[in-house]
């Protein structure tokens, strides 16, 4: 374990897998497969764009205009994304973690959440990283309401799934939902339109060639799902959960060589839709779990 600008460095092996988690926002800053990359990975001495790794929460994704309503009083959150004038990504992002343990093959890093005005609520978090020679990564994050009122939340984390850096222009996308958010210029959400309204019908699977994706999508199928890319030689990186949303974007500012694939417990603005929301009581915990896994033809 080393010391960076993104926090202690904690580097984590099992079989042909390798990865470098970060104690900023929690964050996973590498992940490869023999020594090709599963995930876009980030310097950590350089301060990253597009919230590269890093876990989401007490919400994820998008509050719009960076205000909800809870119990009748408005609440106004810090807006972080001047394009859209939202509130982006949750409060911990940024937080330098605590390790609380590592070890060969997994690390857990734990922060509290304190109230604070427009999320005036007491959560303890953790996340806890896990490597299989088998199964790939196995990312959890997990929530408890230490404080005195219910507390609203959602969580999400943000991995750009890559095969060795190559253009996803070529690859085939798949991803297993009959339902997706259209959104307005802000990206907010506007309405939950079956996937071929929108041409974002990836269920059987295909190619990705010039098309922009940055979008929710739900009606996942029960149990576990799975999202995944796949290249014209049979390689292929997967995210498997349970969760009942997932954002997938092409990944345009980051050159189209990776796709970001995000499990979300909810879907954006749910603090003022509701949607899937979750409301943690006193002393009520939560935990979303979910895999990344390679299979890459040599």
């Amino acid at each position: 374990m080393t010391r960076t600008l993104s926090g202690h460095d904690i580097t984590l092996r099992a079989g042909a897998y390798t990865a470098h988690v970060v104690s900023v926002g929690a964050a996973l800053a590498s992940l490869t497969f023999n020594g090709r990359d599963v995930t876009l990975p980030f310097n950590p001495n350089v301060l990253t764009k597009g919230y590269f790794g890093k876990t989401l929460a007490p919400w994820p994704n998008r509050i719009t205009e960076a205000t909800y309503t809870w119990n009748g009083e408005r609440m106004d959150v810090p807006r972080n994304e001047i394009e859209t004038g939202a509130a982006l990504h949750g409060l911990v992002s940024w937080t330098d973690w605590t390790v609380v343990h590592s070890d060969s093959d997994s690390a857990t890093m734990s922060t509290f959440l304190p109230p604070q005005y427009g999320y005036p609520f007491a959560l303890d978090l953790s996340v806890t990283y896990a490597l299989s020679a088998e199964r790939g990564l196995s990312i959890t994050i997990y929530a408890k309401n230490v404080g005195s009122e219910p507390a609203p939340y959602g969580c999400s984390h943000h991995p750009y799934i890559t095969i060795g850096q190559q253009s996803i222009d070529a690859m085939t996308l798949t991803v297993p939902a009959g339902k997706v958010f259209d959104v307005d210029k802000r990206l907010a959400p506007v309405d939950l339109k079956d996937v071929e309204d929108l041409d974002l019908d990836f269920r059987s699977g295909r190619l990705i060639g010039s098309q922009s994706v940055d979008h929710a999508f739900t009606e996942l199928p029960d149990g576990t799902w799975q999202v995944s890319l796949c290249d014209e030689g049979g390689s292929s990186v997967s995210v498997t959960s349970d969760a009942p949303w997932v954002q997938v974007y092409s990944g345009d500012q980051q050159g189209r060589i990776a796709t970001a694939v995000e499990p979300m417990t909810c879907p954006p603005d749910a603090f003022n839709s509701g949607i899937d929301l979750i409301v943690l009581e006193p002393g009520e915990d939560y935990s979303m779990t979910f895999m990344i896994s390679a299979d890459f033809v040599e």
